[in-house]
């Protein structure tokens, strides 16, 4: 069994805003914590929209990257790389379209959204029709056992777990497999043995789930195993194959509940974001200048919050105090709006202060930035390297 790992990334097509952090970011920096990490920008992916027009995608790259380490993002416990400075995802993307069927593709959601959604877009392309399958190629390559996602993208992971099944079933042909895995239940002793051909029975006959995951927690205690042995007892107790590919797990992420200043989803192409290291004196513009309740004409006139952009901030930012206080102070009219977006200017600041403390060394100085990647694309890429090693041995192609 693989040791679980986190892996995810982000497309560099332009500078993260403040609901890039408390929709994506804040979870990655708890996750950090909690398992090993691998954070990557998708600068391939980034191409499937804007291939006729690259120019954006170096400068936000690195952008990226320190607004990653500002928010938070740590080197030493996290790995940070970039996607096109690991080839083999391109090789395993290349390998695995050979057996992905079409429709599988076709089917993915967001694939039509986004269709319909950038319209002013020519996205019949292959990449844009495969950028599920890259995306795939992606975590399946460091054999990550949870993908942060939010909702929406829970179809992608779905497919991803497809495409790792579809592989070890055609490739995990190993010569003389089942003997192999017998003489590994062996190894485990005769007590372990006995338990663990009753499980894999338990579960193979009777599909009880509780008899796999008792197994496999047998499994991983078997510290004696190679990991060779334990892989095959792992494909033996579900009736499979041989494990190359890891099948991710999804790990649901709490949704962002930041709007943009319009009250629509944040976002830099409908001029509504506030980017995540802003100066103080535009922070403080945007938000006194943000719309309000069209109700409330004149300072006199009540409002509601509900019909507020800016109450959804406070309901972000502010502790149950201070939302009694807009509330009681808005639907009495014993408060401007002015006065209302105080409390607001005033927590982005602070939240906003270490970010501009943690991202001035990397300003100062770019190769810090560009060390601690070239640090990443190795670690990245010698995980990556071990798995196209084992899966160009499985298909054939590890021929001198």
């Amino acid at each position: 069994m693989y040791p679980d790992r986190v892996v995810s990334g982000m497309r560099p097509t332009g500078s993260m805003h403040l609901g890039h952090y408390h929709g994506a970011l804040k979870n990655w920096i708890k996750m950090q914590t909690e398992l090993p990490c691998l954070f990557f920008v998708a600068d391939w992916h980034a191409l499937t929209t804007h291939y006729d027009d690259p120019t954006v995608i170096e400068r936000s790259t690195w952008e990226m990257l320190i607004d990653w380490l500002a928010a938070g993002i740590d080197p030493s416990q996290s790995t940070l790389f970039i996607q096109s400075r690991v080839p083999e995802h391109a090789e395993l993307h290349l390998l695995l379209s050979m057996a992905t069927p079409l429709g599988w593709l076709e089917r993915v959601p967001t694939y039509k959204d986004q269709i319909d959604n950038l319209s002013n877009k020519d996205l019949a392309t292959y990449g844009f029709l495969g950028y599920p399958l890259l995306q795939a190629a992606d975590v399946l390559i460091y054999r990550a056992s949870q993908v942060p996602v939010g909702e929406d993208q829970v179809p992608h992971i779905e497919m991803m777990r497809e495409i790792a099944r579809r592989f070890n079933h055609l490739y995990g042909k190993e010569k003389g497999f089942e003997e192999k895995a017998q003489e590994a239940v062996k190894k485990l002793g005769s007590k372990r043995a006995r338990l663990y051909n009753e499980l894999r029975t338990d579960y193979q006959q009777d599909g009880k789930d509780e008899a796999l995951e008792q197994a496999k927690a047998m499994l991983d205690d078997a510290q004696s195993l190679s990991m060779g042995d334990r892989e095959r007892l792992f494909g033996y107790l579900e009736g499979s194959r041989k494990l190359i590919l890891v099948e991710p797990q999804a790990r649901l992420t709490e949704a962002s509940r930041l709007p943009g200043l319009d009250g629509r989803k944040m976002s830099k192409s409908y001029g509504n974001a506030i980017a995540l290291r802003e100066d103080k004196e535009s922070v403080s513009k945007k938000i006194k200048t943000m719309p309000t309740d069209p109700a409330r004409v004149r300072r006199s006139d009540a409002g509601d919050p509900n019909r507020c952009p800016a109450w959804q901030f406070h309901q972000v930012y502010s502790d149950a105090a201070t939302q009694a206080w807009v509330v009681k102070g808005c639907t009495s009219a014993g408060i401007g709006c002015i006065e209302c977006k105080q409390p607001l200017i005033d927590a982005i600041i602070k939240e906003q202060e270490p970010m501009h403390e943690r991202a001035q060394p990397y300003l100062d100085d770019p190769s810090l930035v560009r060390a601690i990647v070239a640090d990443g694309n190795d670690v990245a890429r010698k995980l990556a390297l071990e798995t196209m090693r084992d899966v160009r041995e499985a298909m054939g192609l590890a021929y001198p």
